[in-house]
């Protein structure tokens, strides 16, 4: 390689590197902002108390300016380069936020701009509400329709469910009514309480504190159920003659 190539890759080199190193200085600081109290929209819109601080200062930064519209309002010479200020205390509307900063060697810094809109206190929670109110009305109807819904309508199957019928008891496991002893599968969304769920029953309908029981007690159960019912047939059975006797008492008192 010539002499001249030589000599002309070493000074795009330099270039190359110092170039990046003024790069970096003209970054300066690097001003952020942060909550403390109050309300932070999804926009730039703010109202309460917040801090504007330096992230990540030089090692050599001896101070530093915070600005608002180009006014200091807050000089501070000691890490770690915070200042907290309330909208209240400005007008509403439009403010720009930025910082400049002096090292110990004589070097001005200066920050980037941050553009943030001053509100009302009652406007932040109002657009809160509106944010919000949609979201929680759809939760609202979405706890109606995954339990009030179904818990109506599984208590209407289920008081025709004969004793010792089989039935499935879903992802939150059975339990057994104290009311009336019968199995039934936990709703997926009845409340948690400190022992159990507070749970309506599909059989009786009445609301317990309910809790979870092993598979082998809830078909023991439905076992109990199945037992009571051929106990039942054998104590009542009616024969034919007694359905033909019941029939030509009651047709004494039809008109004729």
């Amino acid at each position: 390689m010539k002499k001249l190539d030589i000599i002309s890759l070493t000074l795009i080199l330099t270039l190359l590197v110092f170039g990046s190193a003024a790069a970096q200085e003209a970054e300066g600081l690097k001003l952020g902002l942060s909550r403390d109290f109050g309300y932070g929209g999804f926009g730039n819109d703010i109202q309460g108390l917040f801090s504007m601080k330096i992230v990540d200062p030089p090692e050599n930064l001896a101070s530093v300016d915070f600005m608002i519209d180009g006014d200091v309002i807050f000089n501070d010479g000691e890490a770690p380069f915070r200042y907290q200020f309330s909208t209240d205390d400005y007008h509403l509307g439009e403010h720009t936020l930025n910082a400049k900063g002096a090292t110990n060697d004589g070097q001005e810094l200066t920050s980037n701009e941050i553009v943030v809109e001053f509100v009302p206190a009652g406007e932040g929670m109002e657009f809160v509400w509106k944010f919000l109110g949609p979201i929680i009305a759809l939760i609202v109807v979405a706890m109606l329709a995954t339990f009030v819904i179904p818990v109506l309508l599984v208590r209407r199957k289920g008081q025709s469910l004969p004793l010792g019928a089989p039935r499935s008891y879903g992802l939150s496991g059975g339990t057994i009514c104290p009311k009336c002893k019968r199995s039934f599968g936990i709703h997926t969304m009845a409340p948690n309480v400190l022992v159990g769920k507070f749970d309506i029953c599909p059989h009786c309908g009445k609301w317990s504190i309910v809790r979870t029981y092993p598979r082998d007690v809830l078909d023991a159960s439905v076992a109990a159920e199945l037992e009571l019912a051929k106990a039942q047939e054998v104590k009542s059975p009616e024969s034919d003659e007694e359905k033909l006797r019941k029939e030509l008492e009651d047709s004494k008192y039809h008109d004729v």
